[in-house]
């Protein structure tokens, strides 16, 4: 009996402590929200309204916070916007389009966060580096789909997704800590540079061999019209 009781308790706690982690998860991301992303131990819990060695209690250091707060993000902001981006039944071009646009306005709208999160040097980073493999995962599945429905092969959407998502993450991490730019200007430099590698792609049928065999020409003077396609057919986009 004393050992039933025991582990009732045990479970109680580790309840009671999860709750707790997860109260003051959400409490650190208003804190940060509002306080900036460098925002130090101290300042988060006196936002929060507890001391600082209540945070101590539940995380063993900032990084440990950081990690949680990482996680809380991408599992209810970042990755449903992504998702329900990728599953959108749209043209093709249109939905790189649109679930680059969602990726630069989620972050652009709530900065604070995603430098504390996402973009930290340290400490989080393993739960971000997780968090884009689950984006460049879902991803890989849209390719498949969608170059299989072209007739092109599918072998390299593993490398593509992972690509695609670096750039992305990479290019707008750069961006969110020095917008020289609007988020328009991202969303439309990053989708001419990831759409035009799709076409070259899906032109070369996923071969990397047919590709580097025939690769497409660059133009020999600033007209764009002046662009030589190594094929022929119908225009990709929808």
């Amino acid at each position: 009996m004393e050992a039933v009781a025991s582990d009732g308790r045990k479970q109680r706690w580790e309840k009671h402590k999860q709750d707790r982690r997860a109260e003051l998860t959400t409490g650190t991301i208003e804190a940060v929200r509002a306080l900036g992303a460098d925002a130090g131990m101290d300042d988060i819990a006196r936002h929060i309204g507890v001391s600082k060695t209540v945070l101590y209690r539940y995380f063993a250091d900032k990084n440990d916070l950081a990690a949680a707060v990482t996680l809380a993000y991408v599992e209810s902001t970042i990755m449903p916007r992504l998702i329900e981006a990728l599953s959108g039944d749209i043209g093709d071009y249109h939905l790189v389009q649109a679930t680059i646009s969602v990726y630069v306005e989620t972050v652009s709208s709530d900065p604070n966060v995603y430098r504390f999160t996402m973009a930290r040097p340290s400490g989080s980073r393993p739960v971000a580096a997780d968090a884009e493999k689950i984006f460049a995962g879902a991803l890989e599945s849209t390719l498949d789909a969608r170059f299989a429905a072209r007739g092109a092969q599918v072998a390299g959407a593993r490398t593509w997704a992972r690509a695609i998502v670096g750039a992305t993450t990479r290019s707008v991490e750069e961006w969110i800590t020095d917008p020289d730019r609007s988020s328009t200007e991202i969303t439309d430099e990053l989708t001419m540079l990831i759409w035009s590698g799709l076409v070259g792609i899906v032109a070369a049928g996923g071969d990397p061999k047919a590709f580097a065999a025939d690769p497409p020409k660059l133009p020999r003077s600033s007209d764009p019209t002046s662009v030589s396609r190594t094929t022929s057919g119908p225009d990709p986009r929808p």
